[in-house]
């Protein structure tokens, strides 16, 4: 089979989780491994290389609708693309509010828009949010509807999305996630056009040079009554979330699509319950 002819997996941030689904997901395919930095693009690429993988890089920022819609004909150029799978962003302790939203929410609303237009009939794809999202949850109908629903173009203009309403980076992550999740919801109507279906992933604490960040930053001491509260008594690791979205992405889950799957080894249930309270 000429590399033309071969399918093609798209995987947006090159970090430990998106390259263990992309190990799970991607013998025999052309996987686009995209990232905002060369360095660290061309670095994953070369380890997946050295796997065996069949490995094609991008620069993209993901907050920028000219870079997303130029990634989603980059992928086409390749072959057809039948899974997505969109890593990338950044933490409460990494980024600002504005950078955060625009990274989080916009970036991953756009790349929700770009490939429900490219995407591959019988194609699947995944969003990784995260166990945030569900911690605040639900938020006032008006502001799940909104956060669902407004034009792409519109989202950070909501009055609820502006810097002196969120109050904090903390909070911006919550909603963040949360609409991540309600856009996956909604996204599957468009890509359920293209005969494609797109799920979420939301994970807890697993552990990534992103969540070391976390663990060793000002919420540190949160974080291991986290891992203490929670049923399992443990965090995640990459090749977890890779299980997960193997399945998402796979035959086996064909009857599911706008869905978000929880896997935080029980730390909402912990604050659902009140063993576990927000800082």
């Amino acid at each position: 089979m000429s590399r033309e002819a071969k399918e093609v997996v798209v995987v947006i941030g090159s970090g430990s989780i998106g390259l263990a689904i992309a190990r799970r997901v991607g013998a025999g395919r052309t996987v686009l491994l995209a990232d905002h930095s060369e360095k660290a693009a061309q670095g994953a690429a070369e380890r997946l290389r050295g796997e065996g993988y069949d490995v094609t890089t991008h620069v993209t920022d993901v907050s920028d609708h000219d870079a997303v819609e130029a990634l989603a004909d980059a992928a086409t150029a390749l072959g057809p693309v039948t899974q997505v799978v969109h890593t990338a962003g950044v933490s409460p302790t990494q980024a600002g509010i504005e950078r955060l939203l625009h990274v989080d929410l916009l970036g991953t609303a756009m790349v929700l828009d770009a490939f429900a237009r490219v995407v591959a009939t019988g194609g699947a794809g995944i969003v990784i949010a995260s166990m945030a999202g569900h911690r605040e949850s639900p938020y006032a109908p008006e502001i799940e509807h909104a956060l669902a629903t407004t034009e792409t173009s519109k989202l950070l203009e909501l009055p609820f999305l502006q810097a002196d309403q969120i109050g904090s980076t903390v909070h911006a992550y919550a909603l963040s996630k949360r609409a991540n999740s309600l856009r996956v919801q909604t996204s599957a109507v468009a890509w359920g056009r293209r005969g494609a279906r797109i799920n979420a992933v939301s994970p807890g604490v697993i552990i990534t040079p992103l969540a070391v960040d976390e663990l060793s930053g000002p919420r540190g001491e949160w974080f291991d009554q986290v891992r203490k509260a929670s049923a399992v008594g443990r965090f995640g690791t990459p090749d977890e979330v890779a299980d997960a979205a193997a399945f998402l992405l796979g035959p086996r889950a064909g009857f599911i699509t706008g869905a978000d799957l929880l896997m935080d080894g029980g730390v909402t249930a912990a604050l659902r319950t009140g063993e576990l309270t927000m800082p």
